[in-house]
């Protein structure tokens, strides 16, 4: 790799970014975009908008076969030009149908975006060391939510939604023309053939791997939190907690820690293994889930705002200090199927998980139960697969 470590980083970084921005840039916008379209004040309609972009991620497992054969950069090149121009759809839609569907077209070029970048990034490292690459890659990654909101509610006082929507696609040029200094990470003689064969054998090998499907839950079941927070986050804040002023300070506080904690991530899963990192992280979260259903339990739903915002800050950092371990053992055995395991990985944990998310931001009109309920259940199955990995703690290399 000729390009230096620290610009890999950064460029992998940023182009997982566009994924975050094209959330959460825009969660202050959508009260003005519910006056705008007609919706209830309090409608969670806008929660939509939200899900059809994490439901676009279902291409990866088109784009992660395409590029086990044509290699990681022309994907990423066509990747990019879908996600500006969905961006530019919805910023102009007339109507939310539009829009959702123009959100759908963004999420399918985030898609591959996200999905090479994950590839190059297995291409290039291995086990704990891909774990501590995907950590840093991660904290630069999560400074979005700290900052995006912000963003976003600066914006509307300059402008309108449209921009804060057109913010993304913006961004997203900017990285396009970075990427030209990127090259191939997988060399031609490593490449898989397109035919029905060994694409079956491809996805077999994928599917049929234990490793895989056991970390990939986690994630997904991880995902399903973070992605039913976020689709919800403004609603509760707003609605539920009559705080709308609060949004952004919460929202960017919340992803300040998230990024600190990715960044510990790095040194925890350095020194003591990815494994040994996740299972004490999930028990951990386990325990905080189980605090804050115990007090909305005792207390009354909604309970109190401050220990609500602690407890969930909490596990939303957890939740993104474990994906960079989950990602490396998921990928781990399937180097030799990087693509297809990587796009197979996200399209299951971005797919299901926001599907998942979903109904349970759905579930949220006036109570925050669904959502405390969800944790729970998730941070016990989490942590049951993870204990069930019995593996000798050397598994992964360098």
């Amino acid at each position: 790799m000729k390009m230096k470590q620290g610009e890999f980083i950064t460029l992998s970084a940023s182009t997982m970014m566009l994924t975050a921005l094209g959330i959460d840039i825009m969660l202050p916008a959508f009260g003005e975009l519910r006056n705008d379209f007609d919706l209830d004040p309090h409608s969670t309609e806008t929660a939509k908008i939200i899900s059809f972009f994490f439901l676009g991620q279902v291409a990866q497992i088109v784009f992660g076969t395409l590029s086990d054969r044509f290699g990681r950069l022309p994907i990423l090149r066509i990747g990019f030009p879908l996600y500006i121009i969905g961006g530019i759809g919805a910023a102009f839609a007339p109507n939310l149908s539009l829009m959702l569907i123009a959100r759908f077209i963004a999420g399918v070029g985030a898609s591959a975006v996200f999905m090479t970048t994950i590839a190059g990034i297995r291409d290039r490292f291995v086990g704990n060391k891909m774990a501590q690459i995907m950590s840093l890659v991660f904290t630069i990654f999560l400074f979005t939510p700290v900052i995006a909101p912000f963003l976003g509610s600066a914006i509307l006082h300059l402008s309108s939604w449209k921009m804060v929507f057109l913010t993304p696609p913006l961004f997203a040029l900017i990285v396009f023309l970075w990427s030209s200094r990127l090259e191939e990470s997988l060399p031609t003689n490593k490449r898989m053939p397109l035919n029905f064969p060994s694409i079956r054998k491809s996805m077999g090998n994928v599917l049929r791997n234990r490793i895989f499907l056991r970390y990939t839950t986690i994630t997904t079941l991880l995902f399903t939190a973070l992605s039913s927070y976020v689709a919800s986050s403004e609603h509760i804040i707003g609605g539920i907690y009559g705080k709308p002023s609060l949004f952004a300070w919460i929202f960017g506080g919340m992803g300040l820690l998230m990024a600190l904690s990715t960044l510990a991530n790095s040194y925890l899963s350095t020194k003591y293994g990815a494994r040994r990192t996740i299972k004490s992280l999930l028990l951990l979260y386990t325990l905080v889930a189980v605090g804050l259903t115990i007090i909305t339990v005792s207390f009354g739903d909604p309970p109190n705002m401050l220990l609500f915002f602690i407890a969930v800050t909490l596990m939303m950092a957890i939740n993104l200090a474990v994906e960079p371990n989950s990602s490396a053992l998921a990928l781990e055995p399937l180097g030799q199927v990087a693509g297809t395991a990587a796009s197979v990985y996200g399209t299951l944990f971005f797919s299901i998980g926001a599907a998942l998310g979903s109904i349970v931001s759905n579930l949220m009109s006036n109570s925050v139960s669904p959502l405390v309920i969800s944790y729970l259940v998730i941070g016990i199955s989490g942590l049951l697969l993870a204990l069930n990995d019995r593996r000798p703690n050397d598994v992964l290399h360098d």
